[in-house]
């Protein structure tokens, strides 16, 4: 097992993001930017890399979570990016600095309500196989 392609998905992942048309003028972090942040963004988020190499070489398993928050009345405005994300994301032609990805697939989604209603958090979590 290896997790040396986690920093090389992450900044794959980043760029597919920061580069969709559809998701423009729509912040991407990797951390919660600090006090109040009114709007919309998209927040990178937690992973788990499980070994999946066999005979043939080393690889891994990643499932990791992108996060669509925002402020906006109604759940429209988050769903509308999470979908965005979501095409982002599984369009393909994310190329690795390390590693090759074989696959990303969509595995589920979890739409909450926070701060008494007042914030809409869209959870999008991915799984992609990555060998080395």
């Amino acid at each position: 097992m290896s997790y040396q392609a986690a920093a090389a998905l992450q900044t794959a992942v980043f760029g597919a993001l920061t580069a969709a048309p559809a998701l423009a003028g729509v912040s991407v972090v990797d951390a919660m930017p600090p006090g109040t942040t009114p709007g919309t963004f998209v927040l990178i988020g937690p992973e788990v890399a499980v070994d999946q190499s066999d005979g043939s070489g080393a690889g891994a398993e990643h499932r990791f979570s992108v996060s669509v928050i925002s402020d906006a009345a109604g759940f429209m405005t988050a769903k509308t990016v999470a979908s965005a994300v979501s095409a982002a994301v599984l369009a393909g032609g994310m190329v690795l600095g390390t590693g090759h990805l074989v696959s990303v697939t969509f595995q589920r989604a979890v739409a909450r309500r926070l701060d008494e209603g007042g914030t809409r958090r869209i959870d999008l979590t991915f799984r992609a196989r990555v060998e080395l």
